[in-house]
């Protein structure tokens, strides 16, 4: 006769339902006590104990009854274990195990949030979209959730960088995803990380009602719901310049009784920026005392890292130079491995920020200028050195650099410097720079070398890095020389992007006119893709464009030099008479005075000065203005003749004006 506690076991499951959790959970361990060891008994409760500890959210009880109960017990609980263990945030764990268990319809939806959870978005919309290709084992609502979670990984790869595998279809909201709030947030979400700001703002209004509107959650459970819709909308209008919407949104939060450890963070590392107002040493005090996320709630790589370069922002806002600097110097010095990760790349600007105390300017390059000498290949303070020549209008030693910094990638051998040396941003920046000094073969020579090499990377190595883009725009660039060279790589790349995306007809465009005087045979089968000549023109008005004449660019007016022009019959123009400046008249001015003759001379000639003092007189007396003047006559050497010379007489005693050396008394 069967236990009656493994009875009531099975009598509960044969009618469970959601909310019998707590009575499955009692049941299974009085069921557990009474069983014999190692029976199918056992084993069942056991795995009833497991799922209602899971049921229960008590994932690290679920763990230690799996450990419990052996390796029977864990054989027969693998999806178990592992969603246990995705839980906790042991996300290699629960990969490798379930690697090594089955490919059930269950095992890859626990798969795909492992990946999801560990950041390896590409492989979980990989699962997701072999999960909804399966019609095979569907459950109902499952199609639901699979659009979920399959926006949000879309989401989460624009997020990283990789929006180029994202499906262009797919990167716009469709209507069946704005008929559920979650699909209406990824949605969003997606906007935001594009920087479409004022769609995300109407995605997640949409967002917001539909969870305040729906029937399916209680109040606590919407309230849990909202906590991150309202967070990307405080955010939002902060992007958007709606500081008081955004405030007023945080303040709104009940942030003590958040369950989501990453969400409350990224709510109060917001607001804080926000509320403290310009006193950055409250700020700095506030920011270190927030929690820090761990387990399951860790944040996600980007947001560590947007956090991290506040922390350091905050710190060089409180002047705290010598740490910031040694700080990001020993995480630099620690990374050294992968110097031109865009993950760092913000870190060698706050070093380079950090090492000339906020300054700009030839100062500030002074002091780390030669920061490079002993990191050479760190592209932050490369751009940020860049960026400070180019403030100080000086192009030449920036292109220098980074014509340098490019020959350093260039000699590495591994696949991720020539994914850095060819990156879209620093040949948009190498191409602004050659067309500053105005050398537009260069700009041609480097954007065929970018499209050659995100060609032989494939198509999905392109898309994810933005090298579609670029080639795109290289193709149109080069399209316009007359070089046959020229066209022969804008032909190339064009006839990549055709045969990768299928649709683009730009790209069939530019195909047919980079062949269509060299290579007809490769255009042909293309023309019937394009629009006909007279469906182009059809609206065009030939005759109209003909009275018209050609257009011409407005030449600007030459600069009047100094010479005199000629009017129409050759003669020179005459310049106007300059007017004649108004004198300015002293304010005691008597017209009627006669002014004194002498007032231009100094006062010491005026016939008028009278010097003071015994000196003054003598030297008065010798003036030879109305005295006695004697002559005489000066041999010049050599025999050359003689020179009258006046001289005035000596006043005073006599004795040949020597003074009396003056005796002992």
């Amino acid at each position: 006769m069967a236990d009656p506690a493994i009875a009531a076991l099975n009598s509960l499951l044969r009618r469970t339902t959601i909310e019998d959790h707590t009575e499955a959970f009692k049941l299974a361990n009085s069921a557990i006590k009474t069983a014999k060891a190692n029976s199918d008994d056992l084993i069942t409760a056991q795995h009833t104990r497991v799922v209602a500890l899971l049921k229960l959210d008590r994932f690290e009880d679920a763990l230690r009854a799996l450990s419990e109960g052996g390796d029977a017990l864990q054989k027969q609980c693998v999806l178990e274990k592992s969603y246990a263990l995705y839980k906790t945030g042991e996300l290699d764990a629960a990969e490798e195990l379930l690697q090594s268990a089955g490919a059930g319809r269950g095992m890859k939806h626990v798969a795909a949030q492992v990946a999801y959870r560990n950041e390896k978005f590409e492989k979980a919309a990989a699962i997701y979209r072999d999960l909804a290709g399966e019609e095979a084992g569907k459950e109902y609502g499952e199609e639901n959730d699979l659009r979920i979670n399959f926006s949000a990984t879309n989401a989460q790869l624009e997020w990283q960088g990789k929006g180029g595998v994202v499906p262009d279809t797919q990167k716009q909201p469709g209507r069946e995803d704005l008929e559920a709030f979650e699909t209406s947030y990824n949605a969003a979400c997606g906007c935001i990380s594009r920087g479409d700001f004022a769609k995300a703002a109407m995605l997640l209004k949409r967002s917001r009602d539909l969870c305040e509107a729906t029937e399916d959650l209680d109040d606590e459970e919407k309230k849990a719901e909202l906590v991150p819709i309202i967070v990307q909308q405080a955010y939002v209008f902060t992007r958007l310049g709606k500081l008081d919407e955004a405030t007023s949104l945080y303040k709104s939060l009940d942030l003590d009784n958040v369950s989501d450890g990453s969400t409350k963070l990224i709510a109060q590392a917001n607001s804080l920026f926000l509320e403290t107002g310009e006193n950055p040493f409250l700020t700095q005090r506030i920011f270190e005392s927030l929690p820090v996320a761990s387990g399951n709630d860790k944040l996600f790589g980007y947001q560590s890292s947007t956090l991290r370069h506040d922390k350091f922002v905050i710190h060089l806002k409180a002047q705290k130079y010598p740490g910031v600097e040694e700080a990001t110097t020993t995480i630099l010095d620690e990374e050294a491995a992968s110097p031109v990760a865009a993950a760092t790349s913000d870190l060698g600007v706050l070093n380079a920020a950090a090492a000339c105390q906020l300054q700009t300017g030839k100062e500030a390059l002074r002091k780390i200028l030669p920061l490079l000498e002993s990191r050479p290949d760190d592209l932050g303070l490369l751009l940020t050195i860049i960026q400070l020549y180019i403030q100080l209008k000086s192009p030449g030693p920036a292109l220098n650099l980074l014509e340098a910094f490019f020959k350093r990638l260039e000699a590495a051998t591994t696949a991720d410097h020539a994914d850095v040396r060819f990156a879209p941003g620093l040949i948009a920046l190498a191409v602004a720079l050659y067309r500053q000094q105005g050398q537009q073969s260069a700009i041609r020579k480097e954007l065929a070398k970018a499209a050659a090499h995100w060609q032989r990377r494939g198509s999905s190595q392109s898309a994810a890095a933005g090298g579609n883009t670029l080639i795109r725009g290289a193709g149109i660039e080069l399209l316009r020389s007359v070089h046959p060279s020229d066209l022969a790589a804008a032909g190339d790349a064009f006839s990549y992007l055709v045969s990768t995306q299928t649709g683009d007809r730009t790209a069939t465009a530019g195909l047919v006119a980079s062949f269509a005087t060299s290579d007809f045979a490769k255009v042909q089968p293309h023309l019937n893709s394009l629009p006909p000549v007279e469906k182009v023109i059809g609206g065009v008005d030939v005759d109209a464009l003909i009275d018209a004449g050609v257009a011409v660019l407005p030449t600007a007016e030459p600069s009047p030099g100094k010479k005199r022009s000629l009017d129409e019959t050759g003669a020179a123009r005459q310049q106007p008479a300059k007017k004649a400046r108004k004198r300015k008249l002293p304010k005691n001015y008597d017209p009627n005075k006669k002014p004194d003759p002498e007032r231009w001379l100094p006062l010491r000639d005026r016939s008028s000065y009278k010097p003071k003092g015994k000196k003054g007189k003598k030297r008065a007396a010798e003036a030879t203005q109305g005295g006695v003047v004697h002559e005489e006559t000066l041999e010049l050497a050599g025999g050359a003749g003689s020179v009258k010379v006046e001289k005035a007489p000596a006043s005073g005693g006599g004795g040949g004006g020597k003074k009396k050396k003056k005796g002992k008394k």
